[in-house]
């Protein structure tokens, strides 16, 4: 599906705001109602907007303390990387998991309540895993910027 100028600007505006109605997202695009429907849905459909959901603060619900973590495997191959896998969906102070190039094979972004859960997840979790062989975090003193929108070109 090729992006027009509208469709960015649709796209642009629910990311800002995914629960506007198409009323209010013509106002935002100079288009019809109707024309910003037809287009969501074409949008949802390429499988270009995914969902939407609520952005929640994290540290109001008590979740103070946020960790990068890289981890490397002891072993490559297709077995050990599907069971770690397996392993971080089960995990739910793992919210992002991302397989990278460089002196990691993962990097885990890991929202706990604080240091000591962050301890407990750690010692009593990552590192017995079985297929784990190095971790290493950082905490996050504070945060710059957490953009999870994309520019749309």
């Amino acid at each position: 599906m090729e992006l027009d100028s509208f469709d960015i600007a649709i796209l642009g505006a629910l990311q800002r705001d995914g629960s506007m109605t198409n009323a209010a997202l013509s106002d935002v695009v100079k288009l019809s109602a109707s024309q910003c429907s037809r287009r969501r849905a074409a949008l949802e459909a390429a499988g270009i907007i995914e969902g939407y959901m609520a952005r929640l603060n994290a540290g109001k619900l008590g979740y103070g303390l946020r960790a990068i973590t890289r981890v490397n495997l002891s072993s490559h191959g297709q077995q050990n990387e599907g069971n770690f896998a397996r392993f971080v969906e089960q995990q739910p102070q793992i919210r992002a998991a991302f397989s990278v190039s460089g002196d990691a094979d993962y990097i885990l972004d890991v929202r706990v309540r604080d240091l000591e859960s962050f301890a407990d997840f750690v010692h009593r979790h990552l590192l017995p895993h079985p297929q784990v062989s190095q971790v290493r975090s950082e905490i996050v003193l504070k945060t710059l910027k957490d953009d999870q929108g994309l520019a749309p070109a």
